[in-house]
């Protein structure tokens, strides 16, 4: 059955009249291969770089197909550079250490102003002082800034008539008749009593005045009732009969020397409202540090 299909065929073609092609059909030309022709492969299409996303800053460029990726030079040390918004890694050692420095630092001082003078008060002040024999000269107004001066200052020479002040200082009105009253109704009597009725102090040797400075000559601290005019230091009397007796530390000292000594040390908290002498403090052991500084409800610091 098989072969007489193609015999059928035929005798149809000559009934019919058709006749068979001069030729058969052309074959189609094969595809180049990779072997055995001269014909270009063709070249695939460069697949379009991707899109950037501005979400990933630092995604790397993708190579296209056949590309070599380039390599890129590793930064070396000290060169890597910080992104623009990226802040600089701070060392918190570093950071803490800085700020312990700032805490450290010591607070800037406020130094108040030169206390002006009440009119009425000032001039009752210069009138005892002149009653109790004191012998002075009003000097011209002190300002040296930082707090240091003396509206009114006096320059006092003797704290009574025949006592000298030794050097001459400068300070307030209320220092200066402080200091008379206290040599006037406590020293010299305890001399007399101490040493003999005869017996008159003749200099009050003084140690400092007014003078800008902090307390105890220190660096820092709190600015001294010297830089105001109200304080006195008393280093030693020097008595009509030749004696000089020198303020040091006397607790333990059982002759007249160290018996007036704490006498007059314990009567000055009369007349002033600091008193320090060498049983206070290092920086007191060799004179009297005497102040007229106000205090609350008139208190009183005696040491």
């Amino acid at each position: 059955m098989r072969r007489s299909f193609p015999l059928i065929l035929l005798s149809l073609l000559v009934l019919t009249g058709a006749s068979l092609p001069k030729s058969g059909p052309i074959p189609l030309k094969k595809p180049p291969t990779e072997m055995g022709t001269k014909e270009a492969v063709p070249t695939p299409e460069e697949k379009p770089a991707a899109p950037a996303d501005d979400s990933k800053g630092d995604q790397k460029k993708v190579p296209a197909d056949g590309e070599q990726p380039v390599p890129q030079p590793k930064p070396t040390e000290g060169d890597e550079q910080p992104a623009k918004d990226q802040k600089p890694v701070v060392d918190e050692k570093d950071q803490r250490a800085d700020e312990k420095k700032e805490e450290e630092k010591p607070a800037p001082i406020i130094y108040p102003p030169v206390e002006a003078e009440n009119a009425a008060a000032y001039a009752k002040c210069l009138t005892d002082l002149k009653a109790i024999g004191a012998t002075f000269v009003e000097a011209k107004r002190i300002d040296e800034g930082k707090g240091c001066g003396i509206d009114k200052p006096l320059e006092v020479t003797n704290i009574l008539a025949g006592v000298t002040l030794a050097p001459k200082g400068l300070m307030r009105c209320e220092t200066a008749l402080a200091l008379a009253r206290w040599t006037k109704e406590t020293a010299q009597p305890a001399a007399e009593v101490a040493f003999d009725k005869s017996v008159k102090i003749k200099t009050l040797n003084q140690a400092s005045t007014y003078v800008c400075r902090l307390r105890n000559n220190g660096a820092t601290g709190k600015i001294s009732e010297h830089a105001h005019g109200n304080a006195v230091d008393i280093a030693s009397f020097t008595l009509s009969n030749g004696t000089t007796i020198a303020i040091q530390p006397r607790d333990e000292d059982g002759t007249m020397d160290g018996a007036f000594q704490r006498a007059v040390t314990a009567s000055a908290c009369l007349y002033f409202k600091t008193v320090l002498d060498p049983g206070s403090d290092a920086a007191h052991e060799t004179h009297l540090h005497l102040d007229v500084i106000e205090r609350r409800n008139d208190y009183r610091y005696c040491r």
